[in-house]
């Protein structure tokens, strides 16, 4: 076992032997912010307990901003990361088995996703100087200079056209597909890749989307573990050190907002499946909402708060008409979208879709009781520790604050804000965003 390696595992014991004394100080300690020179933006959380710390970079790169016709380039680019780094800078070049065995040999994590409104890069290091310098320099590398080698994306595609074709094989897919395209129209939070959009993307693409999005003054930067702000800053300015830092930072060509739905629709589209699945839902609200915490309380009693809801109480536990039925919104910098889920017996897919109806019309029109609220903050109150009962847990709060906005001390009042709910309150925010006499039906394989 080399040096490092034994450093690593000294240290993860170390981690090990801490982590749970460490968790019951999470939520009092503070957020830190500022801007770089480069224009980074940086949120760090000094957690000092364990010698770890967590970082996300997150870029406006994410599946909003492919073209139509090259779905997936986001995401496509996110797992290219991992297939090697060039040479340069006095560095050879390393290909997917080396660069796997490099962070082996750290005992770190690196990692590359695209999700709706953003291209992040994650990186989890001991804090072991001997450890971290190399992960983060390793880390800068592989975001910046990415070897995007063709015969491996060649590959890569092949593999992820196939799977494509194998999920358009199952209902819950089909289900899935049809419900977005209806809810978003045009707008890029419908999009999904699809084999013909992949293969429209070749490297230079890759490459170009790279080039246009990865800079320094875009970059948001965030922080949790046992590090200080003098120590963060110099994390981020190695981080971000091979990256291009233009000054000014050039804004990013506006993105639409989701239109509401005009009319109420339904399709029924035919599929062999012992069970029929259903989505209902429209677009809902982007995180920014100021009615957020109303609306999370609100469907925790319609149909988020799993046996307890009044979509099971009504569909599964009084009619026995499936399994399970929930709700939820999925809002992002713009409005996702709210949806029912549920699958049935085919020949009673019209009573569910009808029951289901019924109570989201009834709840608009009526609110939730003082009993369903009273159960509803209990639960959710009591389970606020959960959220941030860890490093990776607090750090996707903090990039939840840092993307949509939020206070700073956004996490302190949450318990607040939410026990200061009425019934009223909640009423109100629930008939603001959803039309129950307008929203989309997708049914996929229902009896005729």
């Amino acid at each position: 076992m080399n040096a490092i390696k034994i450093i690593a595992v000294r240290a993860l014991l170390v981690s090990a032997g801490v982590l749970f004394y460490a968790q019951s100080a999470w939520a009092l300690l503070p957020i830190q912010h500022w801007q770089e020179p480069s224009g980074a933006s940086v949120w760090l959380v000094e957690s000092t307990a364990i010698p770890m710390v967590d970082v996300q970079i997150d870029f406006d790169a994410g599946a909003r901003r492919d073209p139509a016709e090259q779905a997936g380039l986001a995401q496509a680019l996110a797992g290219m990361v991992s297939k090697g780094v060039r040479a340069g800078r006095g560095f050879a070049a390393l290909d997917e088995n080396a660069l796997g065995e490099a962070w082996a040999d750290l005992g770190a994590q690196f990692e590359a996703s695209a999700g709706r409104d953003a291209l992040s890069f994650s990186l989890r290091s001991l804090t072991e100087p001997a450890l971290l310098d190399k992960a983060v320099h390793l880390a800068a590398r592989q975001m910046a200079e990415p070897a995007l080698p063709p015969e491996v994306w060649a590959r890569e595609r092949a593999r992820w056209s196939a799977s494509l074709r194998e999920a358009d094989t199952r209902p819950g897919t089909v289900a899935a597909k049809a419900f977005s395209s209806a809810v978003f129209g045009s707008h890029p939070y419908g999009q999904r890749p699809t084999p013909q959009t992949l293969e429209r993307i070749q490297v230079a693409d890759l490459q170009r989307f790279h080039a246009q999005h990865l800079d320094a003054c875009r970059a948001r930067v965030h922080i949790v573990g046992a590090v200080g702000k003098a120590q963060a800053r110099l994390l981020v300015a190695a981080l971000l050190a091979r990256l291009p830092a233009s000054s000014p930072c050039a804004p990013l060509p506006a993105v639409p907002e989701v239109e509401p739905l005009k009319a109420a629709a339904q399709q029924n589209i035919p599929f062999a499946s012992a069970q029929a699945h259903v989505y209902i839902g429209q677009p809902g609200f982007a995180r920014k909402d100021p009615d957020f915490i109303a609306l999370l309380v609100g469907n925790h009693i319609l149909g988020g708060g799993g046996f307890v809801s009044r979509l099971t109480e009504e569909v599964r536990e009084k009619r026995g008409l499936s399994y399970s039925v929930y709700s939820g919104f999925a809002p992002g910098l713009h409005a996702g979208a709210f949806s029912i889920n549920l699958q049935t017996r085919p020949d009673q897919a019209a009573q569910a879709v009808q029951v289901a109806h019924e109570v989201v019309e009834r709840f608009v029109a009526e609110g939730p009781t003082e009993e369903e609220l009273r159960a509803a903050k209990d639960n959710l109150v009591g389970g606020f520790a959960l959220r941030i009962d860890s490093n990776r847990k607090l750090l996707a709060n903090v990039v939840n604050i840092a993307t949509y906005g939020l206070p700073l001390d956004y996490l302190d009042g949450w318990t607040r804000r939410v026990e200061a709910l009425t019934v009223a309150d909640v009423k109100a925010a629930m008939a603001r965003k959803l039309q129950p006499a307008r929203m989309v039906t997708v049914v996929v394989g229902a009896q005729p």
